[in-house]
């Protein structure tokens, strides 16, 4: 059989121009499926990092602890209701590089998989907008009612992105020569060292020090302009 090459991508802040989680929990909130407390759960260090005194990394992990705390109980159908009106309303929100990368993978026959910590429904209805191959996220549980247990599922494989590179490339009989990789952050080196072309996308600091110092590619876009640094 003959092989396909590969092309992996991290998808909030690297393709999507903000955080799925983030606003799927702010919609949860608004249709009063989470109660407006959770807000509480992170509205300091989403302050803290509009002003800048501490990192967007803290903001992500108390977003996750809300989102985590209040999932418990919510039907899987509402979550998948709400978690397609986000994707219907922010399905354009992308940055220009990264999108025009995955189409140019895709006609030249890559297969193409998403890794996320956003909860799989939801980077699987953004995902299939753009023709991804493969979609990976958050699994949480669910009971036979239907409804959300507050537990996740195969936590020790999304947790480390490199695993799921490793298990896809001997089960789909995927090619690393002229693999693309690219993310935006610190977690996201384990996979990108892994392919023949990884790219910083908009890297936070520790990625961006990473990257100079083993010579990988850094794309910034600001504004509209793409940045070759």
């Amino acid at each position: 059989m003959k092989t396909r090459k590969l092309a992996i991508f991290d998808i909030d802040g690297t393709i999507f121009r903000s955080s799925l989680l983030i606003e799927v929990t702010e919609a949860l909130i608004q249709e009063g499926i989470f109660p407006v407390s959770a807000r509480k759960v992170y509205a300091t260090s989403y302050a803290n990092w509009l002003n800048r005194k501490d990192s967007y990394g803290k903001y992500i992990m108390d977003v996750v602890g809300a989102f985590e705390k209040h999932i418990k109980g919510v039907s899987q159908a509402d979550f998948a209701r709400v978690a397609k009106r986000v994707v219907d309303f922010h399905k354009s929100r992308v940055y220009r590089y990264t999108r025009d990368l995955v189409g140019d993978l895709k006609k030249k026959n890559y297969y193409i998989l998403a890794i996320s910590h956003s909860p799989r429904e939801l980077v699987y209805q953004f995902c299939k907008t753009m023709g991804f191959t493969k979609v990976y996220g958050r699994i949480y549980e669910v009971d036979d009612s239907g409804h959300f247990t507050g537990k996740t599922s195969y936590e020790d494989i999304i947790n480390n992105k490199a695993n799921i590179l490793r298990r896809f490339i001997e089960k789909e009989n995927l090619n690393l020569s002229k693999s693309f990789g690219v993310g935006d952050s610190e977690s996201d080196i384990n996979f990108l060292t892994f392919v023949e072309n990884p790219i910083c996308f908009n890297p936070n600091s520790k990625l961006y020090s990473h990257a100079k110092k083993h010579g990988w590619k850094v794309v910034v876009e600001r504004k509209d302009v793409i940045y070759f640094l």
